[in-house]
């Protein structure tokens, strides 16, 4: 990253403050400031490190009051430095006098190196300014990776120049995609904020959007043997699918710059294939008998043959890893489901010595009455059964919202602050549990890091205010004409 942008994050970080300036308390009971915070040096060892599932994000940060007042922040890389310069800006208070901070020293790294948000842009589309909106969020509370769901079976708005009929035909209307230079704008503005960018295609269920590439989809049979006009998964005997999936993942991989896409796997129907007689003839040739999940064992060991062939990294649901498919060595699970136990999938795949992340715990779509959030804020990735190494092998977690009932009307308040429970349960060090203590830190959070900087974040108590509260800008009305 170049020092200008560095310059250019730095005004963004700051600019609820930096034009008031801050004075310096020397300790937390001392009443009167020793003078105005005007500088703060940054130093980064490594200004062009790649943003990798490796970054080292860590940094320390000093304020001291004597003999005058002045802030240093050391990285050794430059998203080391973002973390850090957010630390600083949540450092700074406001009182009705003005701006004021304490003296002190951090050290700060994060406990997990997956920290994850992921948005569902097929079952409602969400716009492009919603989605930046939101990763502007997602760096205020130090999430690192946007898991983009940008199909499923309701729409494809995602714009392939090697199949371009998939959004033509798959897309809700003309105007409900994400063009090249859309994607390239959210990958981008990410990575300013420290964010990686994995693009989730998932097969070979939830493919019904993808109905337009001829012979792609399994024909489904009515029990006379005639087709029925409808269509199940992807067909998984023809050649020609495992083509087009190549082509379509190669574009991938020049799209988006992160070494792993997520490849979905989940929620596989049978029953189309079941029905369907060149799938059975299939089945007799191979030996499968009537065990379907042998096909879908076959489906996924083609598709991540393709994955390394291409040199993609891939995540997968636990579903794959359930129904016995052999993956490499490399691929990371995503345990979601609650039933069985989460924590005893998480026990289980790594075991197999695979790495994986947690979502079990943080779907957040689900909504319940009153303080939801210290559900997901008990929740610990490695709270399961099994040895240290097995523990270490958990990555991290993602905070997820299906959009079923969510889209670019309430998107952001339903998300915020509940996941900044999950940002802290990732980041902070697994002794950090007293949900009564973090009530009061997302309560001034959700006031200061989220609704000052423009942010529609509900609250997460049952009373409670904030200084500046959020408003909605009336560009529509004089209202002096009211």
């Amino acid at each position: 990253m170049a020092s200008i942008q560095i310059i250019i994050l730095i005004t963004l970080l700051c600019q609820r403050w930096c034009d008031a300036g801050a004075a310096v308390n020397p300790n937390q009971d001392a009443i009167k400031a020793v003078g105005n915070l005007t500088k703060l040096f940054v130093q980064i060892d490594d200004v062009s490190a790649n943003l990798t599932l490796n970054s080292d994000e860590s940094y320390s940060l000093s304020i001291h009051a004597h003999p005058q007042p002045v802030a240093f922040l050391h990285a050794k890389q430059t998203w080391g430095a973002l973390r850090g310069l957010e630390s600083f800006s949540q450092l700074i208070d406001a009182t009705y006098d003005g701006f004021f901070i304490q003296e002190t020293k951090i050290v700060d790294y994060p406990r997990f190196k997956y920290r994850g948000v992921m948005l569902d842009s097929a079952r409602h589309y969400l716009t492009l300014d919603v989605i930046l909106q939101n990763l502007d969020a997602m760096s205020y509370n130090k999430f690192n990776v946007f898991h983009w769901h940008i199909v499923d079976d309701q729409s494809f708005p995602f714009v392939s120049l090697t199949y371009p009929q998939l959004s033509q035909h798959g897309s809700y209307t003309p105007r409900h995609v994400y063009t090249p230079d859309d994607v390239q704008m959210v990958i981008e503005y990410a990575r300013d904020r420290g964010i990686r960018v994995i693009v989730e295609f998932d097969t070979p269920g939830h493919s019904s959007s993808w109905r337009s590439i001829p012979n792609f989809l399994t024909p489904c049979y009515s029990k006379n043997g005639v087709p029925n006009g409808q269509f199940g998964p992807i067909n998984p005997i023809l050649n020609s699918t495992y083509t087009i999936l190549e082509d379509f993942f190669r574009e991938i991989k020049k799209r988006f710059p992160d070494q792993y896409v997520h490849l979905g796997g989940d929620e596989v129907n049978f029953s189309c294939w079941q029905s369907n007689p060149d799938i059975q003839n299939f089945m007799t040739q191979h030996g499968f008998g009537d065990h379907y999940e042998l096909l879908e064992q076959y489906y996924e060991h083609n598709l991540v043959t393709i994955m390394e062939k291409i040199g993609l990294r891939y995540i997968i649901w636990q579903d794959v890893v359930d129904n016995n498919v052999k993956v490499d060595p490399n691929t990371v699970v995503q345990v979601w489901k609650t039933s069985p136990s989460y924590k005893a999938e998480l026990a289980k795949v790594t075991k197999m010595n695979l790495q994986t992340i947690l979502s079990s715990c943080w779907y957040l779509n689900y909504i319940g009455y009153g303080r939801d959030w210290e559900r997901f804020y008990r929740c610990d990735p490695q709270d399961f059964k099994g040895t240290q190494q097995q523990k270490n092998l958990v990555i991290g977690g993602e905070a997820c919202i299906w959009g079923e009932y969510v889209d670019s009307t309430n998107l952001m308040e339903r998300f915020w602050p509940r996941a900044s429970a999950v940002s802290e349960r990732l980041w902070s060090s697994a002794k950090v549990t007293n949900v009564d203590a973090a009530l009061p830190r997302i309560d001034h959070h959700r006031c200061y890091q989220l609704i000052r900087r423009g942010l529609r974040a509900q609250p997460i108590n049952g009373y409670s205010f904030c200084q500046a509260e959020y408003n909605v800008v009336m560009n529509h009305l004089d209202r002096d004409e009211l």
